[in-house]
This record gives structure tokens, sequence and C-alpha cells, in this order.
């Protein structure tokens, strides 16, 4: 697009986001509606550029909507200690922590139903014994 704006399109590309969803975030605030063309088109600045890259680069970490919001809030205010910042960021860890934690006794206890399972036939079948109440 002319005079340094993207299309949507090319934000998307640029970011590898959906365009419903780059419609979706400006609907609920964490990126600002960009101004228009004389043709009413959407005309996306390096600010939105960056600030999706930073909202994108967040979601494939793991981070919720609701921390992404807080980082931007943090990240728009350069003089702050980053102290919270590093909250959000150790409480994300400990809950990403518990998650693999989780699925490790997931594992052990599929492994468990699978390694007892004797191919033999349904009715004598561990893994749906296990699975029945």
């Amino acid at each position: 697009m002319a005079d340094g704006y993207l299309a949507i399109g090319e934000l998307g590309r640029l970011t590898d986001t959906k365009v419903e969803t780059i419609r979706y975030y400006e609907r609920i605030g964490l990126l600002a509606e960009p101004a228009r063309t004389a043709g009413n088109y959407r005309a996306y600045g390096p600010q939105h550029l960056n600030r999706l890259s930073f909202i994108r680069r967040s979601r494939d970490l793991g981070f919720s909507l609701d921390q992404v919001r807080a980082l931007l809030d943090l990240s728009d205010d350069r003089d702050c200690s980053c102290q919270a910042v590093d909250a959000i960021a150790k409480a994300h860890l400990a809950e990403v922590d518990r998650k693999i934690a989780d699925l490790r006794a997931l594992r052990r206890e599929l492994r468990s139903m699978v390694d007892q399972c004797r191919s033999g036939t349904v009715a004598e079948c561990r893994i749906i014994e296990a699975l029945s109440p």
C-alpha cells in the first residue's frame, strides 16, 4: 500500500495472523484501529506491525489474552520497573510447569493401560476395562 501503510492482508501475511484474528484483536482493544484510506480500507502502520508481532509472539508462548493485555500495557510505559512483567512471566512459567507435570502423569497412566493390553478381544481388553465405570 502507498505511503508506508499496509493493507490488512499484508499485515496478516507479515505476522502469520488471519485477517479475522486481526479484526478480533481490534474489537477487544489489543490492537488500535487503523486509519482509513480514501477508499475506506484499513491502513496499518509500523506501530501496528510491531504490536501485532508482540501479540503473536506472546500468544505463541502461551500467554493468555489477559496476560498479553497486561504485558502490552506495561510495555507502553518504558520507564516503569519490570517487576510486574517478571511476575506475569513467572506465573505463566508456573502454569506451564503444572501442565507438564499433569501431562507426565497422564502419560504414565496411558502407558500403564497400553502395557497391560494383551491384544485379545474387546471383552477382555484392559484399556476398555480401565475406562469403564
